[in-house]
């Protein structure tokens, strides 16, 4: 993306700003406000990776379901109550199918893709959703694909967020939601930096892709978030994460646009730095590719419905208010709200969600290369949910779904399997305070709550905030909107 011999010389020779300017129109297209596509990861002279592009379709009117659509099965071969962690082994792609009952997800009409796939007459179309994650039929996958969910009658879809906010409640979740949401301004600064780091780093690792990760990837992110980086080495043998940090550190010692490096030893060691001259701060991994899969996995339920993306800021902005938002101190990271956001949505008498891993497996291959994940939810078609709770009544339910009917002691928060499992006497969850099971590693991501002071206090803030917003019907109990709006706008 820019000339290779003003990365060696650093970027002082540019007088214009940090970064030099591209040479042609950047090859990402972001809009805040839709599904918006991904940075294309480009770099010249390495045209063995296939490119890093995900463009869903401009929205579409709905078109209503007809009446004489026939309905369609779909469900798992294996059906446990009981959880295993070591599960995904036996996982497969093309295995048979029993009937499930209550799935939302409808199908569309999409152009056809090119051949040789053929085309399946038994795949019906359903209906339409405002909400469309790409162009791409899942119908015209291949012949041992998935058969796909039944579908249902359901009431057209809603094309504003103000269709969810005729209350007081639900309008201040979307002017929080609407003042905090990340800017495409601020995911094409992100990405700019990646861009150029990717480039440098490519003088020290010549094959090496660098890839944008976690909320400012996922759709989940705000004005304040920062970025997480995924480094993916490939090779026959096994980097050492701390070595090639540490050679990352002194490269970067050199660029100009980078200041205050730190290399963390975590259990995922990162190497911490900033952008230079601003607040923006960046988190680097190596080859901790899990992060990449849940990010498109995370993107996919974000632009599954208008509501999940304000519902999952304004739960994060309330948590790290009330102080159970920070794993470093034994609570819950942002990453299990998340998953715990999309479990009780999946869980509705009327879920606004489905399991998108269960009902499209082939999409979301814990084993697929990780340069194809991001082609993944391409194959997934739009949908709509016959749930039309406002998004006070959603924040409301979470609140008292995780305050008195969720059982901690007895079972493990799956997003994968759209309910909750039976806790087993296994190591992964015996002894925890609260059980989140990762989607594709199938661990618990909840872990860092190991103190029961520490889970009596979560259990506490989640009781109380139901108690007051139930009460009052004002997101200002339990949450600073005016202020939190302020500290966000300040980042423009």
């Amino acid at each position: 993306m820019f000339p290779r011999s003003a990365a060696s010389r650093g970027r002082s020779a540019y007088s214009n700003g940090l970064y030099p300017p591209p040479p042609g129109p950047l090859r990402y297209e972001y809009n805040h406000q839709r599904p918006a596509g991904v940075n294309s990861f480009y770099v010249p002279g390495l045209e063995r990776f296939p490119p890093y592009e995900w463009k869903p379709p401009p929205l579409t009117s709905p078109v209503p379901p007809s009446p004489h659509t026939p309905t369609m099965t779909n469900g798992r071969k294996r059906q446990n109550d009981d959880y295993s962690p070591h599960v995904v082994k036996r996982q497969r792609l093309d295995s048979s199918s029993h009937p499930r009952i209550g799935s939302p997800l409808i199908r569309v009409p999409l152009p056809p893709p090119p051949p040789p796939l053929p085309r399946h007459p038994d795949r019906v179309v359903a209906g339409s959703s405002r909400s469309s994650f790409s162009g791409f039929d899942c119908s015209y996958l291949s012949p041992h694909s998935h058969p796909r969910p039944q579908v249902f009658a359901v009431p057209e879809s809603s094309n504003s967020l103000q269709d969810y906010a005729k209350d007081k409640l639900s309008d201040q979740m979307v002017e929080l939601f609407e003042a905090c949401q990340q800017q495409s301004s601020d995911l094409a600064r992100k990405e700019m930096c990646r861009a150029q780091l990717q480039q440098d780093i490519q003088r020290v690792y010549a094959v090496a892709r660098l890839y944008l990760t976690g909320s400012s990837m996922n759709g989940l992110g705000c004005r304040s978030s920062d970025a997480d980086l995924c480094l993916v080495l490939k090779g026959n043998k096994r980097p050492d994460p701390i070595h090639v940090l540490s050679v990352l550190q002194r490269l970067f010692k050199t660029l100009s646009y980078v200041e205050r490096t730190q290399l963390i030893r975590a259990k995922v060691p990162i190497l911490r730095f900033r952008e230079k001259g601003s607040d923006l701060e960046f988190d680097l991994n190596i080859n901790n590719t899990v992060g990449i899969r849940n990010t498109f996995l995370l993107r996919s339920y974000a632009y599954a419905d208008l509501r999940i993306r304000p519902m999952i800021l304004v739960i994060k902005k309330w948590a790290r208010h009330n102080q159970i938002n920070d794993a470093s101190k034994g609570t819950l990271s942002s990453y299990t709200l998340v998953l715990m956001v999309l479990h009780y949505l999946q869980t509705l008498n009327e879920p606004v969600l489905p399991s998108l891993q269960r009902d499209y497996p082939e999409c979301f291959n814990p084993f697929m290369d990780i340069d194809m994940v991001p082609d993944g939810p391409k194959h997934i078609p739009p949908y709509v949910s016959r749930n039309q709770s406002s998004l006070g009544e959603l924040l409301l339910g979470f609140l008292k779904y995780y305050s008195t009917s969720f059982r901690w002691d007895k079972q493990v928060i799956s997003v994968r399997e759209a309910r909750a499992l039976a806790k087993t006497n296994s190591q992964e969850w015996r002894n925890k305070y609260i059980c989140v099971e990762e989607p594709f590693e199938r661990n618990n991501v909840a872990r860092a709550v190991h103190e029961k002071i520490k889970f009596d206090a979560i259990k506490a803030q989640f009781a109380e905030s139901c108690r007051i917003l139930q009460q009052r019907k004002d997101l200002n109990s339990i949450l600073p909107v005016r202020a939190i709006i302020n500290k966000e706008s300040s980042r423009r």
